[in-house]
């Protein structure tokens, strides 16, 4: 197995040389891909940066420098690719570039964890493989301003240069182990969720971890500051949690419930760092809370909370638990992997008795369903009696 060597790479930020990667790209075999964007430090993400390792040439492609990417998105889709974690990578490309692959792709971290290693990460992996350790320093930077350091770009290049040694050593861990069809199947599904947009009701994203406990009125409080942050860090394209924290958020509108007459100058411990225009801004916001009629507060959400599972159901849950833990162990893999406890609660009210049927009542994989039939027979039979 060769070893990845130095981190040498072609910046692509000319047409003359996205010319040359993409006829790269169409003689490639398999590429290894990533890419960086810039969630922590800007309020409309985008992917601003694009690696590619394609045997022992590596690349770095700038999308922020006004290149044509459509030829290479379109290669770049028809080829099988591998990735580690790639569904935040897969939706960042599509929400991008309107990029989908079309053909395999291999995840490494998926293959670790159908391998039960403990060690998922990227860096782990590398460490455990070969025996080099690769810097993190570049995990928060700022991948879209320009121009992106030397070290950047290092630290950039080591996220693919590995892959796909990295692959190897699992794709014959996996075949060795007869899991291989386990992995093709996991990471058809992960490519496929990615292609469906993860819809929220925009009228309702104002409902914040933590919201559930607070009254009408702090509700209200918080809906309004919440626009008010939205609002901000839209203008300023920073992250939310720059403007205001969601605890600080949760917090404020408690306080502020509590003390209706209190001038917002009296809570200087939440506020020290809002001034000038975003302080007047915000004395607005609360002033309109203040006077709003108790009939536009916002309800209460109410979750409409299933029945509370039967004594044959809480039977079969607990016996299918134990039966899964145990195939777990023998795997060598952790549980949630095997069957998550939301699946297997829905398994023991749904009873199925067909691996189609545990696959639909449990929202599982075939290679899943099929590992813990037996289980569920089981389970269903002794809660029978």
């Amino acid at each position: 197995m060769n070893i990845p060597g130095p981190e040498v790479y072609v910046y692509v930020r000319e047409p003359a040389v996205m010319d040359s990667l993409v006829r790269r790209i169409d003689a490639a075999e398999r590429i290894a891909l990533d890419t960086e964007a810039d969630s922590l430090h800007n309020y409309f993400e985008k992917v601003c940066l694009i690696q590619l390792s394609i045997e022992d040439q590596h690349y770095l492609v700038d999308p922020l420098c006004g290149l044509d990417l459509s030829r290479f998105s379109a290669a770049l889709a028809e080829k099988p690719l591998i990735l580690h974690g790639g569904d935040y990578d897969l939706r960042m490309l599509r929400a991008s570039l309107n990029f989908t692959p079309a053909g395999e792709v291999f995840d490494t971290m998926i293959a670790a964890q159908l391998l039960g290693i403990e060690q998922i990460g990227l860096a782990g992996l590398i460490e455990k493989y070969f025996a080099i350790t690769i810097a993190k320093e570049g995990q928060k930077s700022d991948w879209s301003r320009r121009p992106l350091s030397e070290k950047q770009l290092s630290y950039a290049i080591n996220d693919t240069r590995f892959l796909e040694s990295l692959a190897a050593n699992l794709d014959r861990e996996l075949r060795e182990r007869q899991r291989i069809d386990w992995h093709k199947e996991s990471c058809r599904s992960m490519v496929e969720s990615t292609r469906r947009d993860r819809l929220r009701d925009p009228d309702q994203a104002w409902r914040i971890k933590g919201s559930g406990r607070l009254t009408q009125r702090q509700l209200a409080y918080l809906r309004e500051l919440w626009h008010w942050r939205d609002q901000h860090a839209r203008r300023a394209n920073v992250p939310s949690f720059k403007v205001f924290g969601n605890e600080q958020l949760l917090e404020f509108a408690q306080w502020l419930d509590a003390h209706p007459d209190m001038p917002l100058a009296q809570e200087p411990k939440l506020l020290r760092h809002i001034r000038d225009a975003r302080l007047r801004s915000l004395e607005e916001t609360v002033a309109r809370v203040r006077s709003m009629d108790p009939s536009q507060w916002p309800e209460r959400k109410k979750h409409p909370r299933p029945d509370p599972p039967a004594a044959d159901v809480i039977s079969r849950l607990n016996a299918l638990r134990e039966e899964c833990a145990s195939i777990a162990k023998n795997l060598g893999i952790q549980g949630a992997t095997l069957a998550p406890r939301a699946a297997l609660e829905a398994i023991a009210r749904s009873q199925p008795r067909t691996v189609d049927e545990i696959m639909e009542s449990g929202g599982l994989l075939r290679w899943q369903a099929e590992l813990i039939h037996d289980a569920v027979r089981k389970s269903v039979d002794c809660a029978r009696g």
